[in-house]
């Protein structure tokens, strides 16, 4: 393979990627034929407790998760191989498009990244090995298709080339069996090579069998002494795109045979498959037409079909993959990759280039069997999604099916526009909406689903503090005997207001920005509701959390010397409060305290994927994961305390718009499930 080629072959998938088609949306999928810098409590979730366990009837989905840490530079098209419990990296891509020799240890507990020798020659799109203490790197090109078989020792130092396949092969994949790899298709320039070779010394080499569909860029995986290979690219397409087969090939070496098992969903290749738990998983890829894909796959060996199995929430392919430890204790690895274009309700991550970031892949605790429409989804029931930059409220199901978008047009916005949703919460068993308009100045109680307004506070376009006037509204609640708390950030007071509009009382005083309890708070964010029926509440200046009666009274206080900027505290446990730091000096953060200002748990991601930037509301779901927008950078995250990973992403990152399955500066977020509970919120009306 000529770099040369390859680099025209990316341009001319980002060209027709613009005219490509979809991939398809994350519904129920089943098809048959005769795959940090974070710091925490890493046992423990933010309210002292492990996510309840989903009773699966089937394999599980899978939790995939963005770490918290990254590599030192993007990378795609290396080889990786396991280690014991670390993962070696050899070679790659560069984004400028160099080819590497560079090898790299990583330990994916901890993160840490070290030199661990060099190939002797340069080298992308191999396939790697570990045959006992020596790791191999089998083909590959740069900037032509080769031969060479290049080794390198468990110590630090310069590999060698100790041998050469029989003829040149590039884009080609490994598993191994026992004390045996196969070598599974590939490219030497101009042919796909059909020919599965084996190997117990990376030097001497036999054919086993011949593919049906000779392939390059195909994921292989092995499951008991069977090899199975998923998709691949199988030639070029109409124009400039690239043709790929959905094809599952199993390949039994015993027999020296080889044939199509089964069928994908769609066609792809440049993905990536494990052996989790006694299951294989297939992970990513990217279809002809240049979709990068998120989708997650499990293939039943036995019946041949294939399942939903979750959702990356970054799209992926041409990522080193690997899996570290065995049985269940297996945890799959994709380090780093490529994104060509993205599209649909599924899109997730970065939009578009090389990717420094490390996904792993574990059974889910939480997301149930595979093969539901929302199989591997860290929520049930409905999310509601305050689009503040795009001025609309969205409400998805757990699939991320769109049900419902407000204004529309059968559905017109109120008296003086909807503008600036801050924030929004279901009512009444979820048959309606309350949300503020910040920066209009207004509350609005709006029905769901019928759209039609209900009630109204405030002089949109207006701010003030009279009677009727709101000045920066915040987190609007409707409580339960009917009465509606706000935090009226502006005039510096929780502000109570009864159903027919009338002010009934506050906490604060006007245009005083001091905390002072109970007389005064500066310049207060939010007002959470508890159970107790007090109300939670935060203040910019001086970063305090303080808990007052209805009436005003004080029942505590703290500051937190370390937070620049609390904002909407949520009480998750009896003397545990989870809260965001929207605003600190360099990223935004998610933090559990006590009431003593005693800092459990912190997610504090300082670069990279998993870096918060402007987070303005996390919230405890059900199952013990931590839901959050993060504003500035156009998506909605869900963060598994028990690794700081981010397991589940709504919108594209930095990236903002208003097509399926991208947000703009998304500001609030609420939970209906099918009973018409609202879990993060049961005190409220």
């Amino acid at each position: 393979m000529v770099l040369l080629s390859l680099v025209l072959v990316v341009a001319a998938l980002v060209v027709t990627l613009s005219s490509g088609s979809s991939p398809p949306s994350h519904s129920s999928t089943s098809s048959s034929s005769t795959p940090s810098s974070a710091t925490s409590s890493p046992s423990t979730s933010p309210a002292g407790a492990h996510p309840a366990r989903t009773v699966a009837t089937g394999p599980p989905s899978l939790e995939a998760g963005i770490e918290p840490w990254q590599l030192t530079a993007p990378l795609s098209r290396e080889a990786l191989v396991a280690v014991g419990s670390r993962l070696r990296i050899l070679g790659g891509l560069s984004p400028s498009g160099s080819s590497l020799n560079s090898a790299s240890w990583l330990d994916p507990a901890s993160g840490t990244l070290t030199a661990a020798g060099s190939l002797a020659n340069v080298v992308h799109d191999a396939a790697g090995a570990q045959i006992g203490a020596t790791s191999y790197v089998f083909g590959g090109g740069s900037p032509n298709t080769f031969a060479a078989v290049q080794s390198l020792g468990a110590t630090t130092g310069t590999g060698a080339v100790p041998g050469r396949l029989p003829q040149p092969r590039s884009d080609l994949a490994t598993a191994t069996v026992g004390g045996t790899v196969y070598i599974v298709g590939g490219y030497d320039g101009t042919t796909y090579e059909p020919s599965v070779l084996a190997t117990t010394d990376g030097t001497h080499f036999t054919s086993v069998a011949n593919l049906p569909v000779p392939v390059r860029y195909s994921a292989v995986v092995a499951l008991g002494s069977d090899v199975f290979t998923f998709g691949g690219q199988t030639g070029s397409g109409p124009g400039s795109a690239v043709s790929a087969t959905a094809d599952i090939q199993e390949i039994d070496p015993a027999t020296h045979t080889a044939h199509v098992v089964g069928t994908l969903p769609l066609a792809l290749y440049g993905a990536a498959a494990f052996v989790i738990d006694g299951h294989i998983y297939l992970a990513g890829g990217q279809t002809g037409s240049g979709q990068t894909l998120t989708q997650l796959y499990e293939f039943d060996q036995r019946t041949r079909r294939v399942a939903d199995a979750g959702l990356l929430p970054q799209a992926v392919a041409f990522g080193g993959y690997a899996t570290v430890g065995t049985g269940k204790a297996a945890i799959g690895y994709i380090v780093g990759g490529e994104v060509a274009q993205q599209s649909g309700t599924d899109q997730a991550g970065e939009a578009t280039g090389s990717l420094a970031s490390v996904i792993s892949l574990r059974p889910s605790s939480y997301g149930g069997p595979v093969g539901g429409a929302a199989a591997g989804a860290p929520y049930q029931g409905h999310l509601m999604i305050a689009d503040r930059g795009n001025d609309r409220l969205l409400v998805m199901d757990a699939a991320r099916n769109l049900q419902w978008q407000y204004p529309s047009a059968t559905m017109p916005p109120p008296p003086g526009g909807f503008y600036f949703p801050d924030d929004a919460f279901f009512f009444h068993k979820g048959t309606g909406i309350i949300s503020n308009q910040e920066d209009n100045h207004t509350i609005v109680e709006i029905g769901y689903p019928s759209g039609k307004i209900l009630w109204q506070y405030g002089h949109p376009g207006v701010p003030g503090a009279g009677a009727g006037y709101l000045n920066q509204p915040d987190d609007a609640y409707l409580l339960k005997n009917g009465d509606i708390t706000v935090a009226d950030a502006l005039n510096d007071r929780i502000l109570f207001i009864s159903p027919n509009g009338t002010p009934l009382s506050q906490i604060g005083t006007n245009g005083v920005a001091v905390h002072n309890p109970p007389t005064s708070v500066g310049y207060p964010n939010g007002d959470t509701p508890l159970a107790n029926g007090n109300v939670l509440v935060s203040e910019i200046n001086g970063s305090w959390i303080t808990e007052y009666t209805p009436g005003g009274q004080l029942v505590w206080t703290v500051q937190l010397p370390t937070v620049n900027y609390p904002s909407d505290p949520q009480q998750v446990g009896s003397n545990l409060y989870l809260l965001a730091d929207y605003d600190p000096p360099a990223e935004g953060r998610i933090l559990t305290i006590r009431r003593s200002g005693a800092i459990v748990w912190k997610y504090d991601v300082l670069a990279g994927d998993g870096m918060l930037k402007k987070p303005s509301l996390a919230e405890q779901l059900p199952n013990g994961l931590i839901m959050a927008n993060d504003d500035y950078r156009n998506r909605v995250v869900v963060i598994d305390p028990r690794d700081d990973s981010i397991v589940w992403q709504y919108g594209l990152t930095d990236t903002s718009g208003t097509a399926p399955g991208l947000l703009s500066i998304p500001d609030g977020f609420d939970l209906l499930l099918a009973n018409g509970t609202t879990p993060t919120h049961p005190q409220t009306g």
